[in-house]
């Protein structure tokens, strides 16, 4: 068996998500954008899919790297894409899954279940929206969403944005007191035995980061994570010795298992964090039996479904929770993509995400819809 070849198919669709300079997104009307998804195709019919692609990345990075070799040896490929000057460590992450999606349509086996099995059900924490409102807003939202079924939940406050004046805020990203009171209301209206965390996405100060933390202890926080730039390794070690909390990170060091690695080695943090953008389905398993090995958490970061198939192929010990989202009050997280026929991780009434039963990642695409919606240009 044989990659024989790698296409782009682009499609109009619609989204109510729109990109900001500072990092996050933010909600707003419906409007068209293009989608892509990435085909693998062998020499004996097999395919194998992921959402995304750049036409231009696949057609003069990847195709002369992949084309003539066997896509079962996704081992032997992950290291040569990991090598390669000419990807980045995303798009080695991306073609990997996509790889993980065609070995579990071939065996008729979801990825968790081809990866060895652990978990059929997994438990989720909603996880809001940055600048969501203020602190009634937030708390409010955490109502719901227990009545929803989550046993937790984690704020993302204010983030490139001041609370007081409403505006953009890039020369001050973070505003901790603000955050706090955020923390304080949502723990008030849920109640203790919520399970509840805080992502400030790397705007504090080691000092910032030090106040909050202690502030979070107070009010029965699970963890804090990414609180400060994740190029201060030796910052958040000494946060790890100050503080009682659980510091969860790094979530955005380049470099997948090797980089977490060394931050394992260091106790620069109480519970590491990848996602398959960092090494794909290969290297986040790799992590997390690392992981596994000196006995702390890997904790999958990021809301998209192919993570939770890492969760599905540990132990709940291993890799707790599920990051269900970005959630927030006007987003019905439960209505799939017009090119989906559902999304690939429901959830239960007990907080749990239902693993996929589908073979490979889980999804089930909408043909109909996306060769009406083609872009040939």
């Amino acid at each position: 068996m044989r990659i024989a070849d790698i296409q782009v198919i682009r499609f109009r669709t619609t989204s109510r998500t729109y990109p900001t300079k500072y990092g996050y997104y933010y909600w707003g009307d419906e409007h068209p954008v293009v989608s892509s998804i990435t085909k693998i195709i062998t020499d004996d019919g097999l395919e194998g899919y992921n959402l995304g692609g750049d036409p231009a990345v696949i057609e003069h990075v990847v195709k002369p790297l992949l084309v003539g070799e066997n896509p079962l040896n996704r081992e032997k490929l992950w290291h040569w894409m990991a090598q390669h000057p000419g990807f980045s460590e995303g798009l080695a992450g991306f073609i990997d899954c996509a790889l993980w999606d065609l070995y579990g349509r071939m065996v008729d086996l979801p990825v968790h279940k081809a990866l060895g099995g652990c978990r059929d059900r997994i438990k989720a924490y909603a996880s809001t929206w940055p600048n969501m409102g203020k602190p009634e807003d937030y708390a409010a939202h955490a109502v719901a969403m227990k009545a929803k079924g989550y046993k937790a939940y984690k704020v993302h406050a204010y983030i490139y944005f001041n609370p007081y004046t409403w505006e953009h805020a890039p020369q001050l990203p973070g505003f901790p007191k603000a955050d706090v009171e955020v923390c304080r209301a949502v723990r008030e209206a849920v109640g203790p035995d919520m399970v509840l965390m805080l992502d400030p996405f790397g705007v504090y100060t080691l000092q910032e980061s030090i106040w909050v933390g202690h502030e979070l202890e107070k009010l029965g926080f699970y963890w804090l994570e990414h609180p400060m730039i994740e190029t201060r390794t030796e910052a958040y070690r000494r946060l790890c010795d100050e503080l009682d909390i659980a510091i969860c990170s790094p979530e955005h060091v380049h470099g997948g298992i090797f980089s977490r690695a060394e931050w394992v080695l260091q106790g620069a943090s109480d519970m590491s964090r990848i996602d398959v953008g960092y090494g794909g389905i290969t290297g986040s398993y790799k992590h997390a039996m690392l992981c596994q090995a000196y006995g702390i958490q890997c904790e999958m970061h990021g809301g998209h479904w192919t993570n939770s198939h890492i969760l599905g192929a540990t132990p709940e010990s291993t890799c707790e929770y599920f990051e269900h989202g970005l959630l927030r009050p006007d987003l019905d997280y439960d209505v799939p993509p017009p090119y989906l026929k559902a999304i690939p991780d429901p959830l239960d009434d007990d907080g749990n995400v239902i693993l996929t039963t589908k073979p490979g990642l889980g999804m089930e695409f909408i043909w109909d819809y996306i060769n009406d919606n083609l872009v040939t240009a």
